[in-house]
């Protein structure tokens, strides 16, 4: 089976056929183009998705990652980044064997092709000059079979004729000859070129026409065989990476396996029990008798050991269990802030500058007075929420002892705090081995270094280890305590906290008590939940319509204050901001920078100029140098 001699006729339709061939190959390669698009695309997409569903560093959602299930779903987010880079692989694969080798192919087989239909057409068209040759020859011997012929005839004739002289015969039959003579060179020429035309036709049809077809069919028939080697590869690339997707999909086959609901039950508890014991029974208060009433000892809701009641905002109050009590929003956020300001710098004093600010005062302000004040400041406080805002951001981060969490939170949060401790002064130690070893290096061999030049940093990391080892015991010793009356916390008698003797030695009864547990690590005002009029329910019905607060004032900043701590605002030197809350006697004063912008400042940092008919009106203030 050859073409050269089946589709001797074909020339032109095996070169459609061909360019046919040519064009399969090139929509083959498009093809494969896109999957590998599609590829990566899908690739992306899953890894967009993997990372969208990842834990935030240093968030609550990381913390929520301990359990075996989110653990499980964590694993398989991590899978499936693996996943996504075998379709990654796939692509890049594809794109190397088919796509670019492919295209390389096209390229040459579009060459291959252009030469041999060229000798074709070239062959062509020398049997097509063999042929004009002999039609112009076999038209030469048959004008000159003609004019033999009609020369012949006139001869006769004139011969034949009496009247015609002797002369005009002779011309006549010379005549004749010539022509004769003519006749059969001209077809000694048709002969000679037929047999030459039969002979280039011949090899022209058993030779070359056979040849350059049969380079062209061995050209088309490789041109098959790439495009199948190349879906084969197709199928290949993709098997070669379904044993690593199968142990994608088997890992998160085992990170399923792995969820285990007891364990989460027990982390559970682990993570949210605060360490108390339940109430006790509440005894039975008879009312038919005229006399005190008394509460029992294991109520929860009974004052604290001294046998002093509670003092009250109002007549009416209702006897909560105080573990279970929700705080109160406005109550729990007019407590002083739980650290001082720090003092302004060395460099200047306030006390320095006309009319410069007060320092902070160190000592809490009674909470009655707080409230008090609170009721009575409708004009400066539109609204809770920006009540809750301003305040909460004030309170900051929690005590250093982890005292306003329940007894075993508390336990929790200190052994961690002492595993990170002792973390850090491994890290200073090994640090300071390194360099102890380096400074012996440099005694030995002086040419390499100087070894005092490392003395400052060994007797710095001295320092930090005192450091961390000094803050090390203060924990634990906090941890000792804890673990200590964890034991006989029921027994023991809840203690006043030390604002509230500050406020009984002062005789101020009327603000309400902080309730402790026995370890003081939970602290709670019974009566801010029975006493308050609103209920809580209002409250959130309060904030959902914000208003800001308005200013009552500007001041300047006479220092450079970096506010690093949560509720409060960085300024520099010189800036004029404006004034939203002053100082209620903690040493802070609340500012305003622009309407998205504020916080809290050390008072002894700025300067303040109040303003009784300030209108909240926010325009730029400009940076004043000093």
């Amino acid at each position: 089976m050859s073409w050269g001699t089946e589709l001797w006729d074909q020339f032109d339709n095996l070169e459609k056929h061909t360019q046919w061939g040519i064009d399969v190959l090139e929509k083959y390669i498009k093809f494969v183009k896109e999957r590998t698009e599609i590829e990566l695309s899908y690739a992306k997409q899953l890894r967009n998705l993997s990372k969208k569903y990842q834990p935030k560093k240093n968030s609550k959602e990381e913390e929520e990652y301990r359990y075996t299930s989110t653990r499980a779903f964590l694993a398989t987010l991590n899978e499936m980044n693996d996943y996504a880079g075998q379709h990654e692989v796939i692509s890049e694969n594809m794109t190397s064997l088919i796509t670019a080798e492919l295209t390389r192919y096209v390229q040459e087989l579009k060459q291959e092709r252009k030469s041999h239909f060229h000798d074709g057409r070239k062959a062509q068209q020398h049997i097509e000059t063999c042929w004009k040759q002999l039609e112009a020859s076999k038209r030469r011997f048959e004008r000159d079979c003609k004019e033999a012929d009609r020369a012949q005839q006139y001869f006769e004739k004139m011969d034949a004729d009496i009247n015609v002289t002797k002369a005009d015969v002779e011309k006549a039959r010379q005549q004749a000859q010539l022509r004769h003579q003519m006749a059969e060179d001209s077809k000694a020429e048709y002969s000679s070129t037929l047999q030459k035309f039969n002979s280039e036709q011949h090899e022209h049809y058993y030779t070359h026409i056979p040849n350059i077809f049969q380079k062209i069919q061995e050209m088309e028939e490789r041109r098959i065989v790439r495009i199948g080697e190349s879906m084969k590869t197709f199928a290949e690339v993709d098997r070669q990476v379904i044993p690593i997707i199968g142990k994608c999909l088997d890992e998160i086959t085992k990170a399923a396996e792995s969820v285990d609901h007891k364990n989460d039950s027990q982390m559970v508890i682990e993570a949210f029990k605060s360490g108390f014991e339940p109430p006790g029974d509440v005894d039975f208060e008879d009312f038919t008798q005229p006399m005190k009433r008394t509460v029992s000892e294991s109520s929860l809701s009974n004052s604290r050991g001294d046998g002093k009641s509670e003092p009250k905002f109002g007549s009416k109050s209702k006897g909560k269990l105080w573990p279970f009590i929700k705080k109160n929003k406005l109550m729990s956020l007019l407590t002083s802030p739980h650290q001082p300001p720090p003092p302004p710098p060395a460099s200047a004093s306030p006390s320095a500058v006309p009319n410069g600010p007060q320092s902070p005062k160190q000592q809490k302000e009674p909470l009655s007075h707080r409230f008090n004040e609170f009721m009575t400041s409708k004009p400066k406080i539109h609204c809770f929420r920006s009540l809750k805002r301003g305040l909460s951001l004030k309170l900051g981060a929690g005590p250093e002892d982890f005292s306003n969490l329940p007894p075993e939170q508390r336990r929790k949060k200190l052994q961690q705090k002492v595993d990170e401790l002792n973390r850090d002064i491994q890290k200073e130690m090994d640090s300071r081995d390194a360099l102890t070893k380096m400074k012996d290096v440099y005694i030995k061999n002086p040419q390499m270094g100087d070894a005092a030049s490392v003395d400052h940093r060994l007797a710095e990391l001295g320092q930090n280890i005192e450091k961390l080892r000094l803050e090390v015991q203060k924990f634990e010793g906090w941890l000792a305590e804890v673990e200590g009356r964890l034991p006989a916390r029921s027994e023991q008698p809840r203690r006043q906290s030390g604002v509230y003797e500050a406020q009984n030695a002062s005789g101020v009864n009327s603000c309400a008590q902080d309730r402790e547990s026995p370890d003081g690590s939970y602290t709670e005002e019974q009566s801010q939940e029975t006493e308050m009029k609103v209920p809580a329910t209002d409250f959130d019905d309060e904030f959902d319509d914000e208003e800001p607060l308005p200013t009552i004032g500007t001041c300047k900043a006479l220092y450079t204050f970096e506010g690093q701590n949560e509720g409060t605002i960085s300024v520099a030197e010189g800036e004029m901001l404006y004034v939203i809350e002053e100082d209620k006697g903690d040493g802070w004063t609340r500012i305003r920078r622009n309407e998205d912008e504020e916080g809290y400042v050390p008072t002894s940092y700025v300067e303040v100029y109040l303003d009784k008919n300030a209108k909240d009106v926010h325009k730029p203030l400009q940076k004043i140098s000093e």
